[in-house]
């Protein structure tokens, strides 16, 4: 298993990365500086305005330590690497299932199972501890139910991938419609209307933008280091610039990682009207403390310890997508009959 290590994330604007030896110097506007040892991380995201050195940057990739780049409000900019390592074989075998229509469908249908059930194991979870006056809860999770077995019955190879994304369509569609029933918070400010991305275009859809954003980072990550290419996926698409793989495996912890933890933050009033600000288009935006309140919170997150379904061992929540990418990787090798999903309970 993969050392759960940590991400160090600058969001402080003017900062600037250099090379101090074996450690990142964080070096402030006002003069202050902070050192952080390579050996602690495993890679660093940098917000908005932050300069950095090619000295550090090279060094970064010779570590296998990972550096990305993001707007002020988590928006993906850029990332760097060192060269692309892993198993040649296994990156094949990953090339020759995504091509293969029967494969790639079943892989596709695992993927989708473990995001419809995760899906509705958080609306389940939020009937049992709390009212449902509108039904909103109850439909999806009807919803979701009937797609979950709607994901069997997509048998014919020719376009299977395309049914199952159809599937996985009015399922999320349902889920997202509810999604407001979960927020337990009063006035129009919280109020959701369905999933808005580019930009968010409310306070629930800003704080999801950006905990998905963050968690993409992390299954990148997790896939590269067992060797797979992030960049060739299953249920989505191939396209220039995309992690479509990286955001395959998203799919199962949406729900219940940045799902959960967005719900978390709101519902415990641990963020205010007042830290998120609206532009002139309606771009809804973290504040800097706010947003360094999220990150907390999340690191938080990844530190808690579950089950997990298919290895029935102990892990942190952070080592759930390793352990998922290494369960692919076997699976694409031959080990495994099938993939199977992340199944949270």
């Amino acid at each position: 298993m993969k050392r759960l290590l940590n991400t160090l994330y600058v969001t402080t604007p003017g900062s600037y990365l250099s090379k101090e030896g074996e450690a990142i110097e964080v070096r402030r506007e006002d003069g202050t500086r902070t050192l952080v040892p390579l050996l602690a991380l495993e890679g660093v995201l940098a917000f908005g305005a932050v300069g950095a050195s090619p000295y550090i940057l090279g060094h970064c990739a010779e570590r296998g330590v990972s550096v990305g780049f993001l707007t002020e409000n988590g928006r993906f900019l850029a990332r760097i690497e060192g060269p692309v390592s892993g198993n040649v074989l296994l990156r094949r075998a990953q090339y020759r299932a995504s091509e293969d229509p029967e494969r790639a469908a079943a892989v596709t249908r695992s993927l989708l199972a473990g995001k419809l059930a995760n899906q509705r194991t958080v609306v389940r979870r939020h009937r049992r501890d709390h009212d449902d006056p509108s039904g909103a809860l109850a439909a999806a999770e009807e919803t979701l139910s009937r797609a979950l077995t709607q994901l069997d019955r997509v048998l014919d190879p020719a376009g299977e991938v395309d049914r199952l994304r159809g599937v996985e369509g009015d399922a999320a569609a349902a889920y997202f419609a509810a999604f407001g029933a979960m927020v337990r918070r009063d006035g129009e400010e919280w109020r959701v209307c369905g999933r808005s991305r580019r930009p968010p275009l409310d306070r629930v859809n800003c704080l999801l933008s950006f905990a998905y954003t963050l968690l993409t980072h992390d299954v990148r990550g997790a896939l590269e280091a067992v060797g797979l290419d992030p960049q060739v996926g299953f249920l989505h698409a191939d396209r220039p610039g995309r992690p479509s793989l990286a955001l395959d495996l998203v799919e199962e912890f949406r729900a219940p990682f940045a799902d959960r933890l967005v719900l978390t933050l709101i519902n415990r009033q641990e963020l205010a009207a007042d830290d998120f600000e609206i532009g002139e288009t309606g771009a809804v935006t973290l504040t800097g403390d706010a947003r360094k309140a999220v990150l907390v919170a999340y690191q938080k997150r990844k530190k808690e310890e579950l089950t997990h379904p298919f290895l029935a061992e102990k892990l942190p929540f952070g080592l759930m997508w390793h352990a998922q990418a290494r369960l692919l990787a076997r699976h694409l090798r031959g080990d495994l009959d099938a993939y199977p999903p992340f199944l949270w309970k």
